[in-house]
């Protein structure tokens, strides 16, 4: 049974505002990096802020993924994740799937979708220019680049997005949408995927859905594995991809002295783009949940068998005791051990796909747009409200 406490603050903290972290974060970072709250849903956690805690939580397979998804775990969404995908998955179930995964992105898969990005930017940067001075980076680049990544990783044709953009949205709500309509989008996804399988079956490609059902017919994989690792994919490739497009060029253009050291000194996008990695606090809330299967002592602090614990990723990478002059946005940080990608078993397997997809967007604007600024002041950029990631919900931008 998980005691409680009865002083336990209400988590999140307040509201979530751009791109901003909350200042309690940090205070707790430096103070108290395993603290208690009350989630939400499902009742209480523990909350970690501090880097040396959150990287050693990563890596202790004592915290169950799958155990997180039953009612009673705290949480931030209306709806626990539905087991059978790799967030939600444990050794030996995750590591079986994870290899068959794997093959999709390899490095000679990622050259050729770089490849593809370069053309689609390209593409997407002249339409820009074509149509006028002013536009919106995240209808023109943000949306099709990982959109288009995604489906030519899926095999599924551009034009047929709308059958499952529909539902993103919806997906990773946290307060945006009710308890049956996120029921009714991973039912959509599922759908989506099933007839998506079937299709695949008839007409195979080389493509990630043929790999899937390669492991289906080998018995590695079950069909329900099959879906909901291909919906956790999807999701995950363009979903998260898309709104840190969005970020980091909201965050470079509300602080352009750093768009124009981009134009001016090319060699540190990458360098950039690990510093965007870590700066930018892409969760609105903390990370899914996981539960201890056995007592585990984090930071002096004994979390108990069945303990939730969730964690800010944002926080640890501004922790002081590791990052110099943290809250500065420094392309020239010679050593940056952020946990963007995560850290240990569930590190991000489309960490290079991601990254390539940054540094294509970057290299285009700033090659062909380093006069591009921000159509309106930073403080009105709409922001999509109520969901897990952040993003803005448009970038209106002149040049």
């Amino acid at each position: 049974m998980t005691e409680t406490c009865p002083h336990a603050p209400a988590y999140p903290f307040g509201p979530v505002s751009r791109l901003d972290l909350h200042p309690r974060y940090l205070e707790l970072a430096r103070t108290e990096p395993v603290t208690r709250v009350h989630m939400p849903y499902g009742g209480e956690a523990w909350l970690l802020t501090g880097y040396e805690e959150i990287k050693q939580f990563l890596a202790d397979p004592r915290f169950s993924s799958y155990a997180a998804t039953t009612p009673d775990t705290g949480r931030v969404t209306p709806l626990p994740l539905r087991p059978g995908n790799l967030l939600t998955m444990d050794p030996p179930d995750h590591s079986r799937i994870r290899k068959i995964v794997a093959h999709a992105f390899v490095p000679s898969r990622v050259a050729r979708l770089t490849d593809r990005m370069r053309e689609v930017v390209a593409a997407e940067i002249d339409a820009m220019v074509e149509a006028g001075p002013s536009a919106d980076l995240v209808e023109r680049l943000a949306i099709p680049l990982p959109v288009r990544m995604i489906a030519e990783l899926f095999g599924i044709p551009y034009e047929e997005r709308y059958a499952f953009r529909k539902y993103s949205d919806v997906f990773v709500a946290t307060s945006a949408h009710t308890q049956e309509e996120i029921d009714e989008a991973r039912d959509g996804l599922e759908d989506y995927l099933k007839s998506l399988i079937e299709l695949r079956r008839r007409e195979p490609q080389e493509d990630l859905v043929s790999v899937l059902i390669e492991a289906v017919d080998g018995e590695r994989l079950s069909d329900m594995e099959a879906v909901r690792t291909g919906i956790g994919i999807l999701m995950a490739g363009h979903e998260t991809s898309l709104s840190m497009i969005s970020n980091v060029c909201f965050l470079l253009l509300q602080q352009r002295e750093l768009y124009e050291e981009l134009c001016a000194h090319p060699e540190r996008i990458d360098a950039a783009i690990e510093e965007m990695l870590r700066i930018v606090p892409l969760r609105s809330v903390g990370s899914f949940p996981r539960r201890a299967t056995e007592d585990v002592e984090i930071g002096g602090v004994l979390i108990r068998t069945g303990d939730t614990v969730i964690f800010q990723r944002a926080a640890g990478d501004r922790d002081e005791r590791v990052f110099d002059d943290p809250e500065t946005i420094r392309f020239d940080r010679g050593r940056n051990p952020h946990l963007g990608f995560g850290h240990g078993m569930h590190y991000c397997l489309g960490s290079a796909l991601a990254r390539s997809e940054l540094r294509v967007v970057l290299e285009g604007l700033t090659d062909r747009l380093p006069t591009l600024r921000l159509a309106v002041p930073a403080e009105d950029v709409p922001w999509k409200p109520g969901l897990i990631a952040r993003a803005p919900e448009a970038l209106r931008v002149d040049w």
